[in-house]
């Protein structure tokens, strides 16, 4: 299938790399008809390879044919993530199949570069659960330099690292993930450096309130105020904080611990083992930061759409309880499918996601340890005339 809006966005997206073909290294002149190119050059390297496969971005349909083949790939890391946690049940693989709409827009009809960056991602999420640390964080820096959104999982990869090898032991894979940056950015930084930095890493970028798909129940000159933008950071560093501290910390090192041999201080509500916690820190960080997020537009759904059923499972869950889990789903697909936005969407968006934190605060929760007191040493009556 082909539409008008598949061609705005594939146009802009060879208009914006066509400049670098023909030798153009000022970041500030690569664009297109949509504006400015905005993000970080592996974003080019990519696309201009598909500005080649598909004479010059003029075979559209050829580049929907990559991106379905892209779709499957993307499914098969997710799945064989979800494997190696064995938390959600198979029948929810149906629903991350063949019940969106959206997603299956984003990646086949709109050739959005978001599932690009996510597909990169989850290759190093299925890295690091195989401990190929430094190749995960090469895939991870990679990821970000297609798209920006990926620095949500950075927290989460930050705990994991400094837990696995230490303050001094994580700076190597530090190293991996900015050198390659630097590589990467090296035609653009020897040219106009500030002009590359402020373009494809522009953290300040204002976005326009008729796209937004999470807050469109506030006043528009709300939306764009700077104290509500300073408010999202700061709550959603408190939450990364809260988590870090209190979720993160105690259930992972114990679960950690009890992998190899060392008994944890305290059973958790949750028990999973070494990889599910791996991936409940990162898919949990990356929620947090969409919950804090500025606007979300609809391409964004595939940052965590994908993450979403793993969310809802890794806490226990009774029989009965599944169909609302199901629910919830439905619920955030008919949020994200509602276009325009609206008020009502909005705010329902806004509901499930509390719904899932909720769950992830008290349903991963370490249990209240029990306090027996210790046997009394004083012998008893038996015990004296046994002696």
């Amino acid at each position: 299938r082909r539409s008008a809006d598949t061609e705005i966005d594939w146009k802009a997206y060879m208009q914006e790399v066509e400049g670098f073909a023909n030798g153009t290294l000022d970041y500030t002149q690569l664009k297109g008809d949509t504006g400015p190119l905005v993000y970080p050059a592996g974003f080019v390297y990519i696309f201009l390879g598909l500005y080649h496969a598909t004479g010059r971005g003029s075979d559209i349909r050829l580049a929907q044919y990559l991106f379905a083949g892209l779709y499957l790939l993307n499914l098969l890391l997710v799945f064989r993530i979800y494997c190696r946690t064995n938390k959600v049940p198979p029948y929810v693989f149906f629903f991350m199949c063949c019940a969106s709409y959206r997603i299956h827009s984003i990646f086949v009809l709109r050739l959005f570069n978001d599932p690009v960056a996510m597909a990169i991602l989850f290759l190093a999420i299925n890295l690091f659960l195989e401990e190929h640390w430094s190749w995960g964080c090469l895939l991870f820096s990679l990821a970000v330099s297609v798209k920006m959104n990926i620095l949500l999982f950075a927290p989460g990869l930050l705990f994991l690292l400094l837990q696995r090898f230490g303050l001094l032991g994580c700076i190597p894979k530090l190293c991996i993930c900015a050198l390659l940056q630097v590589v990467l950015g090296l035609p653009f930084l020897l040219v106009n450096p500030v002009g590359y930095l402020t373009r494809s890493f522009d953290l300040g970028r204002q976005f326009q309130f008729k796209w937004t798909v999470n807050w469109r129940f506030l006043p528009e000159e709300v939306f764009q105020n700077r104290v509500f933008h300073a408010t999202l950071l700061l709550a959603h560093l408190a939450g990364l904080g809260l988590f870090a501290l209190h979720r993160w910390h105690r259930s992972y090192a114990g679960q950690l611990g009890s992998c190899c041999g060392i008994i944890p201080p305290a059973s958790c509500v949750c028990p999973l083992n070494a990889s599910a916690w791996i991936v409940f820190i990162l898919f949990s960080s990356n929620f947090l930061g969409v919950c804090c997020s500025r606007s979300l537009h609809y391409q964004f759904y595939v940052w965590y759409f994908h993450t979403l059923p793993y969310l809802l499972w890794c806490t226990p869950t009774t029989k009965l309880a599944h169909m609302p889990k199901v629910l919830l789903l439905g619920v955030i697909e008919l949020c994200w499918n509602t276009y325009p936005s609206t008020v009502c969407s909005s705010l329902t968006l806004h509901i499930c996601h509390g719904l899932i934190l909720l769950q992830l605060w008290y349903g991963t929760a370490p249990t209240p340890v029990s306090h027996t007191p210790p046997p009394s040493r004083k012998p008893t009556a038996m015990s004296k005339k046994a002696q």
